[in-house]
C-alpha cells in the first residue's frame, strides 16, 4: 500500500500530491519530533524527476556521490557539478524538473512555510518571508545543521525532543538571516530572563527530568515564545535549555548511582534517557567514566 503523501516529502505533479522521491522510506524508530518538518534520507539512482511544484521549502544535502545535475526552473536551465556537502535550497512555490546523471545519497528536508513565518515574526522580519533559490549552495553552518538533524533522525532522536526542536529553531533562524531576500537581523541581547522567570524555568526542567521535554511546554510556563525563551535562557545561564537539561540529568544520575544500588538501565530511564546505551555514552562524555566505573570510584 502506498504511503499517504502527508507522511512524505511531497510535491504537486499533474494536480496530485506525490512523494518527491519515490523510493520507500523505512519505518522510523520513533515519531519525528518536529511540527512542520519532514526529513528523509535517500539513495537516488541516475534519474530524472518530472516537472513539479514545491508547496514547502525544500533542502537537499548531498551525502555521497558526485553526479552531474541538470535542472530547469522558471525558464532557466543549467548543468551543475556536485560533490558531497553540496546543498540545494528551493523556496515554496518553486516549479522545476531535474536530472541526475549518476547515483547519489541525499538528505532531503521540507519545511512548512507556516513554521518559517512564525520564526520571521519572532525576528521582526518581513512576512511572509521570501527565500532565495540556490541550486548549488555553500553554507557550512546550514550543512552542519542538516547533518546533525540527519544523525539524530537515523538514531531515533536519542537526545530527545528538546534538542531536536532547538535544531529546528536554529535551522529556521539560519535560513532567515542568511538566505532571505531581505535578511533578518538577530535581536540584541536583552539581559536574559528576570530572576523569577529563570527560577520557574529551572524548577520546571528539574522537576521533569524523566520526561522527553519539549521547548514549547517549557516556554509556555513562562508565557514566552519558544524562540525568545531559548535565546534569553542562554543569555541568563550561558547554556542552551538542552545543555542545562543534560547537566541536570547527569547530576541526578550521579546521585542515584552513589545512593542507590539500582541497575544502570533503571537509572537511565529515571533521568530521561531513551536507552541505556545513550545514557552510558553521554555519561562517559561528561565525566570521563562509564556509569559503572563512576559508581565504583565514588
Amino acid at each position: 500500500m502506498a504511503e499517504p503523501a502527508t507522511t512524505r516529502i511531497s510535491v504537486v505533479r499533474d494536480a496530485q500530491l506525490v512523494p518527491l522521491i519515490a523510493t520507500p522510506q523505512p519505518a522510523p524508530r520513533r515519531r519525528q519530533p518536529w511540527q512542520g518538518i519532514l526529513l528523509e534520507r535517500h539513495t537516488v539512482p541516475a534519474t530524472e524527476i518530472p516537472e513539479h511544484e514545491h508547496r514547502d521549502l525544500c533542502l537537499h544535502l548531498q551525502l555521497a556521490g558526485s553526479p552531474q545535475m541538470e535542472w530547469w526552473s522558471e525558464g532557466r536551465h543549467a548543468v551543475e557539478r556536485t560533490a558531497p556537502g553540496s546543498l540545494i535550497l528551493l523556496p515554496p512555490g518553486t516549479r522545476d524538473r531535474l536530472r541526475w546523471q549518476s547515483g547519489s545519497e541525499r538528505l532531503i528536508l521540507s519545511l512548512d512555510p507556516a513554521l518559517l513565518a512564525r520564526a520571521a515574526a519572532e525576528l521582526d522580519a518581513p512576512a511572509p518571508p521570501e527565500l532565495l533559490m540556490h541550486w548549488t549552495l555553500a553554507d557550512p553552518a546550514l550543512r552542519q545543521l542538516l547533518t546533525e538533524m540527519g544523525r539524530e533522525s537515523a538514531a531515533g532522536w536519542p537526545l530527545g525532543a528538546l534538542y531536536a526542536e532547538l535544531l529546528a529553531q536554529h535551522l529556521a533562524t539560519r535560513l532567515l538571516t542568511a538566505h532571505a531576500t531581505t535578511p533578518a537581523t538577530l535581536p540584541t541581547a536583552k539581559g536574559g530572563l528576570p530572576a523569577p522567570r529563570l527560577r520557574r524555568a529551572l524548577e520546571y526542567i528539574t522537576t521533569h527530568l524523566n520526561r522527553d521535554l519539549h521547548l514549547e511546554e517549557i516556554s509556555r510556563e513562562l508565557d514566552l515564545s519558544p524562540f525568545h525563551f531559548a535565546r534569553r535562557f542562554r543569555e541568563s545561564t550561558g547554556q542552551t535549555p538542552y545543555q542545562y537539561l543534560l547537566d541536570q540529568r547527569i547530576a541526578r544520575a550521579q546521585h542515584l548511582l552513589r545512593e542507590r544500588d539500582w541497575p544502570v538501565s533503571e537509572i537511565a530511564a529515571m533521568v530521561g534517557f531513551s536507552s541505556p546505551v545513550n545514557f552510558a555514552r553521554t555519561f562517559r562524555q561528561r565525566t570521563g567514566q562509564t556509569p559503572v566505573q563512576w559508581r565504583i570510584s565514588n
